[in-house]
């Protein structure tokens, strides 16, 4: 059974900062892509970033590069991402997604929260 639990989620100030963790379980993580989506309220899902299996490439949506990180641990088939300097703007539920060719695994989702 394919299973993606985030975690790390919650209330922060502007400037702040946090890390989301998403472990998966069921597949074989080392050979997935995996990303970190968000949905704002009233918003669509879209994507924040990726780390594909080949090499660890990245890539991140422009409103937040430089101040997110994607990294994965297939020793541990967890990905994450730190999230530095966070603005009101980035407040959303993020979601892990895993994905290879027309698989595709959604995880539940974590809250976060900023505002002063």
């Amino acid at each position: 059974q394919v299973q993606l639990v985030e975690s790390g989620g919650g209330l922060v100030q502007p400037g702040g900062s946090l890390r989301l963790s998403c472990a998966a379980s069921g597949f074989t993580f080392s050979s997935y892509a995996m990303s970190w989506y968000r949905q704002a309220p009233g918003k669509e899902r879209a994507l924040v970033a990726t780390i594909f299996s080949v090499y660890s490439t990245t890539t991140y949506v422009d409103s937040v590069k430089g101040r997110f990180t994607i990294s994965r641990d297939n020793a541990k088939d967890t990905v994450y991402l730190q999230m530095n300097s966070l603005k009101p703007e980035d407040t959303a539920v993020y979601y892990c997604n895993a994905r290879q060719g027309v698989k595709n695994y959604w995880g539940q989702g974590t809250q976060v929260t900023v505002s002063s």
